[in-house]
């Protein structure tokens, strides 16, 4: 059963103004990912696809943390918000050591191009 002391009593007004607000930060927020794509698909420069591949990753992990602001917002308790913040936690780690392994092969495989095309200096 649960502790009474650990429930969380939180004002409807204050429930509804800190959902508008993430709402209104993840307008805010996309606005700004998408002008930066547009910017980065405008310049024309070597490093054009990671810069899309770092936007890609980044929108990612924003919808993931609003997402997560949304799912405390509605936590009955100290135990439901300890539970969401470990799976999140979890689902982080997971997906950062995914980007992780996708950032580092986009990167060696232009690297290991370079190299091939370079004539023998010996």
């Amino acid at each position: 059963m649960s502790d009474p002391k650990m429930t969380m009593e939180v004002p409807p007004q204050v429930r509804d103004f800190a959902v508008k607000s993430v709402d209104q930060a993840e307008r805010a927020i996309s606005s700004f990912m998408e002008s930066a794509s547009k910017s980065v698909a405008i310049v024309s420069s070597p490093m054009n696809d990671a810069a899309q591949q770092a936007l890609a990753i980044t929108e990612k992990n924003l919808k993931a943390a609003f997402e997560h602001a949304r799912k405390l917002m509605n936590a009955k308790d100290i135990n439901d918000v300890m539970h969401l913040q470990t799976e999140f936690l979890r689902s982080q780690f997971g997906i950062a050591t995914e980007q992780t392994k996708q950032i580092g092969g986009g990167i060696a495989s232009p690297r290991g191009d370079v190299a091939r095309d370079e004539p023998d200096l010996i």
